[in-house]
């Protein structure tokens, strides 16, 4: 008895000792370390315990760190650095980009193929490749292309949201959900160049919807995924839990081959992404990897559709809370239209400044983002304000605070305050360098980051020229999100009232 009761304590305390054995890390290096750490967790178990999101995680150690240039912390046995300075992201974002040049976000090819291949997720060549077909797509005249199926889908938009107000005075919607409608139509139109049915609640189960939903909600099966897909991506050898359900990766396969193999038989010019890519093979005289173009459509869902659902929706909730903002904004798109003859132009979102401004603010306060964490790829020397020297060798993430710069009261006055004046253009220059960083910064900067713009401002306009928002006493406020998703989701829901002018 004894001798197996030895035998228990021993291994158990080899199994501490190899759950704790790299918690000196920072100790030996004479860089500060948060507090908490858990034999086994490091710091996460409050995030994978589901207790607090991410986001509120970060923001929790960067308000006990203030005053420190950076800080080490144990993403369960890793030891991880976040930079808390903006000198340090410029170095880390563009200065020293070559030494930075990965993000973390590290997929597996065997679970998720097709994510795998998302800008994203590659790095070295496979990356420049990829960023240069996005930056080919997204190019001004091409951005005017797209433009011509969004306004396609804007129609749609107005007469979906015209029969629901039909001889009401007022309709109340959950905002991610409308938008998402929206957004999702713009991925099927502007994407793939086919019907999304996000307008046909007859035909619910056919629509593009769907498919950010199946991906994005915060099922059981989809935080599990969360925790071990993003989380711990060691564990998911073991579990194999895809962030992309099966059904989701068969149906884009089939789609995007059957759709390329018509773009090349055919040749007939559209206004999609899928006709673009087919142009840019001509130029190239190399016919595209079917994988990697399937992946490039996914893209459009996983960085588009959620995302911009996502912005519209806070935007949405701000401009209901702050009227004031709302009349302004207003006044600013009924006059660009009035301008260019009552129709959405190019030339006419560009000039809507103020939209700019209240949708920066929106994204400052909500960034509907991953936080920014890259990966150490040469090594380099961190050095921060306050003398502490951090030599980060090949592998390390660096992560990046960005929600919590963003509310810092040492850059921002009142912070926690809607103030889209803050954006106005003769104030920008105020604004300390890379303490705003809703699409990154640097050459890893979201690719997307124009097109998702024309399509926020498009469907606000359409929106703003006929309703008044007015918030619902449904929405929980003061907004909290739920844990455990990628982007972020108010419990409850944003419930806004449409009113007809």
């Amino acid at each position: 008895m004894t001798v197996v009761l030895s035998l228990i304590v021993g291994v158990l305390t080899a199994f501490y000792f190899y759950l704790t054995h790299n918690y000196k890390y920072w100790q030996k290096r004479e860089i500060p370390c948060a507090d908490g750490v858990l034999p086994g967790f490091g710091h996460m178990w409050s995030v994978i315990s589901m207790k607090m999101t991410i986001t509120d995680f970060i923001q929790k150690i960067y308000n006990s760190n203030k005053g420190r240039s950076m800080v080490g912390i144990y993403d369960f046995t890793t030891p991880t650095l976040m930079i808390l300075e903006p000198n340090l992201v410029k170095t880390v974002l563009q200065t020293n980009f070559s030494s930075f040049s990965a993000n973390s976000f590290i997929i597996d090819p065997k679970l998720d193929p097709l994510l795998a291949t998302n800008p994203f997720a590659l790095s070295g060549e496979k990356w420049t490749s990829s960023r240069k077909r996005f930056t080919y797509a997204f190019s001004s005249m091409r951005l005017k292309m797209l433009l011509v199926s969004v306004k396609n889908v804007c129609v749609m938009f107005e007469n979906y949201v015209d029969k629901k107000l039909t001889n009401v005075e007022k309709a109340e919607f959950e905002l991610k959900d409308l938008f998402s409608k929206y957004s999702a139509q713009v991925t099927a139109a502007a994407g793939l160049g086919v019907e999304g049915y996000c307008f046909d609640d007859k035909k619910k189960d056919m629509s593009f919807t769907k498919i950010g939903q199946a991906i994005f909600e915060p099922s059981l099966r989809n935080q599990i995924a969360f925790v071990f897909g993003i989380l711990i991506p060691s564990l998911n050898k073991i579990f194999k839990m895809s962030l992309i359900p099966k059904h989701v990766d068969h149906y884009f396969r089939t789609l995007v081959a059957d759709l390329m193999e018509q773009r090349r038989r055919d040749k007939i010019p559209r206004n999609d992404f899928l006709h673009m890519m087919t142009e840019l093979e001509r130029e190239e005289g190399d016919k595209f990897d079917n994988e990697m173009m399937t992946g490039h459509a996914l893209s459009f869902v996983v960085d588009g559709n959620e995302a911009v659902s996502t912005v519209m929706s806070f935007v949405g909730f701000y401009l209901a809370s702050y009227l004031e903002v709302q009349e302004k904004l207003r006044e600013e798109v009924m006059s660009v239209l009035e301008k260019h003859d009552g129709k959405i132009t190019y030339e006419g979102l560009r000039e809507m400044t103020y939209m700019d401004q209240v949708c920066n603010e929106s994204l400052r306060l909500l960034p509907a983002g991953v936080p920014i964490k890259k990966r150490c790829t040469e090594e380099f020397e961190l050095k921060g304000s306050d003398g502490l020297v951090c030599r980060v060798k090949p592998g390390m993430e660096i992560l990046i605070p960005a929600q919590a710069l963003h509310t810092d009261p040492e850059y921002w006055k009142d912070p926690e305050n809607f103030d889209p004046e803050r954006f106005r253009p003769d104030r920008k220059h105020n604004i300390v360098k890379f303490t705003f960083l809703p699409f990154g910064e640097g050459p890893r900067m979201c690719v997307g980051m124009r097109m998702a713009m024309l399509q926020i401002k498009a469907g606000l306009t359409i929106i703003l020229r006929k309703y008044r928002l007015e918030l619902s006493p449904r929405t929980q406020i003061p907004l909290k999100m739920i844990p455990g998703v990628i982007l972020p989701i108010p419990k409850g829901g944003l419930w806004i009232y449409f009113r007809q002018l």
